[in-house]
């Protein structure tokens, strides 16, 4: 086991690393899936990926642990067949009764545990687990069954726990059409209205087809998952892994195999470092209608006559509503254009609405009017700043999986060097997707920033200038500087000194967004820790001048005290 020392060793070594721009120990191999499980230990807000055992353990002495596993499903199914073996060996029951009993209480163990020790009887019979019949059946050679009422042999007669009995036809029906019905047929129970006991799969397996069989162990897998709050689906189409999460790490952003981002609490896209009801009002305003009301009341009026809101194509303020309607008014003021003329100023300015705005009559309907357009132009910046990241990320995806798949072979024959040496161009395009996405959100974090904290506006907005002006350099080395490597005939003197550049500016972006994140995170506290500390400073100028004044004069007003500030610091 390591030493205090030698883990500060490490956490300092690691540090000049990477401020030094070296990044090659968070390298992560997309194409390396020799693990059953896919942990991500970096709280670094997924920048980038660490791959290195040994480097690894000397980050984690630094950086808390993000505690999430992403599960195939091979491992789904070895988790739910050893939580079942485990209550199946402690309860001493068997492994149909311990699936039950474990999908009544949502896959928790300890719960399961917990609730049998302390009422065994209770829960049996919440569940439906059933120590003896309910129902004594005859020894007769021939029993009816309780659904078709046909007189069949014993041998064509089953029953669940409880002994009612049924035929092996009605049961097929039973269980065909519960299990055609959806999940629900993970909680089946006795054919007959009165009884509560619980039908497990042994049943399933012996009267089922193989396609219903199918069904109900991908309805009973899924379960697992869906049922336990700790692990959830990744959202992505298409995608088959789960993530199991350990809660109360405080960054909900995970990465799933299939190379989807999202958050684990919402199930949005990784948000990071946004907090997930801000993003849910984002996606909701985004897709409502609000912002088409805004924009009518903005850009258009009512027509006086019909109320239906008129856009003005035009200089002249004469305006004529659309057939059948086709009344003529005047665009300022909204009165009948045949009163118009001469007098009230001519077409193109009319003082009765001068007028009548100075008067009061106009000003409610001007006062709602600015402030939908201020709304209207106030969304319309944040969202095409928003949208625009979001295509320059899409892009960069694109742009980087071209660099894997194809350039990157190109360049290394190009400048005679290996490919585990180029990992440097990977980094600075995932360091560039990563900071494209972090960027996004910061739209919509400053879209709801309140107007009237005017310091941590300031503050957010310098923190993002600073981030973005970083990133549009990396972006830009990455994209058009590269390009004359991977186009050029032979190797180039100057792809030292592009490595350098390219590895430094993706740490100094780093460190950008690192600095952008923290703030956001933390509800731009700076700010206000800042003003405590100048309010203080101040406050404590004023009690230093308040002592003067009392040594040097004894009494007086402040004006006067003052004066004898101004005495002290001048005299003697």
């Amino acid at each position: 086991m390591e030493s205090e020392d030698d883990m500060i060793d490490d956490s300092v070594s690691m540090e000049d690393d990477f401020y030094s721009g070296d990044l090659s120990y968070c390298y992560d191999d997309p194409n390396d899936n020799d693990n059953d499980y896919y942990s991500d230990d970096d709280n670094d807000y997924g920048l980038l990926e660490d791959d290195d055992d040994d480097d690894q353990d000397a980050m984690i002495s630094r950086r808390p642990q993000l505690s999430y596993t992403v599960l195939k499903e091979a491992d789904i199914k070895q988790r739910q067949d050893d939580d079942i073996s485990k209550v199946s060996t402690v309860l001493s029951i068997t492994r149909v009764e311990a699936t039950i009993l474990l999908r009544y209480f949502n896959w928790s163990v300890g719960k399961v545990h917990d609730e049998w020790f302390a009422d065994e009887e209770g829960v049996r019979q919440s569940v439906g687990l059933l120590e003896r019949p309910v129902v004594q059946v005859s020894n007769s050679r021939e029993l009816t069954c309780g659904i078709c009422f046909d007189s069949l042999l014993r041998a064509n007669i089953t029953s669940a726990a409880c002994g009612h009995p049924f035929c092996f036809s009605c049961w097929r029906g039973y269980i065909s059409s519960t299990i055609n019905d959806g999940p629900g047929c993970l909680s089946l129970r006795c054919p007959d209205p009165s009884c509560n006991a619980a039908v497990g799969q042994d049943m399933i397996d012996k009267l089922a087809t193989c396609e219903e069989k199918e069904k109900y162990s991908r309805y009973l897998l899924r379960s697992y998952i869906e049922d336990n709050r700790k692990t959830k689906w990744c959202p992505a189409p298409g995608c088959e892994y789960a993530v199991d999460f350990a809660v109360g790490g405080g960054n909900f952003d995970v990465s799933c195999i299939c190379s989807h981002s999202f958050c684990w609490n919402c199930t949005e896209e990784a948000h990071r470092p946004v907090d997930c009801d801000t993003v849910a009002k984002w996606i909701l305003k985004n897709s409502a209608e609000s912002e088409n009301m805004n924009w009518i009341l903005a850009n258009s009026k009512p027509c006086p006559k019909c109320k239906r809101p008129i856009e003005k194509n035009q200089g002249c303020m004469h305006m004529t509503c659309t057939p059948p309607c086709k009344f003529e008014f005047c665009w300022l003021c909204l009165g009948a254009w045949a009163e118009h003329g001469e007098r009230t100023g001519g077409f193109y300015a009319c003082n009765r609405y001068e007028a009548a705005k100075q008067e009061g009559v106009y000003d409610e309907a001007e006062r709602r009017r600015e402030m939908a357009k201020n709304s209207l132009e106030k969304y319309t910046h944040y969202y095409e700043r928003w949208a625009s990241n979001q295509l320059s990320r899409q892009k960069a995806l694109a742009d980087l999986n071209q660099m894997q798949t194809v350039q990157l072979e190109k360049l290394s024959d190009l400048q005679c060097t290996p490919e585990s040496q180029l990992k440097f161009i990977t980094e600075a395009w995932l360091q560039i997707v990563e900071c494209r996405r972090v960027l996004k959100w910061t739209y919509a974090y400053g879209y709801y920033l309140p107007e009237h904290e005017h310091a941590k506006r300031q503050f957010f907005e310098y923190l993002q200038g600073e981030a973005e002006s970083g990133l549009e350099r990396l972006h830009q080395c990455a994209e058009k500087e590269l390009n004359k490597f991977v186009t050029g005939d032979g190797p180039s003197k100057e792809f030292d000194d592009f490595r350098a550049k390219l590895a430094g500016l993706t740490s100094v972006t780093k460190n950008y967004f690192e600095n952008l994140v923290r703030a956001l995170e933390n509800g731009l506290a700076d700010v206000d820790s800042q003003a405590a500390a100048a309010s203080g400073k101040t406050m404590s100028s004023k009690n230093t001048g308040g002592t003067s004044k009392k040594g040097g004069r004894g009494k007086g007003s402040s004006k006067s005290g003052g004066s004898g500030r101004n005495v002290d610091d001048t005299g003697n």
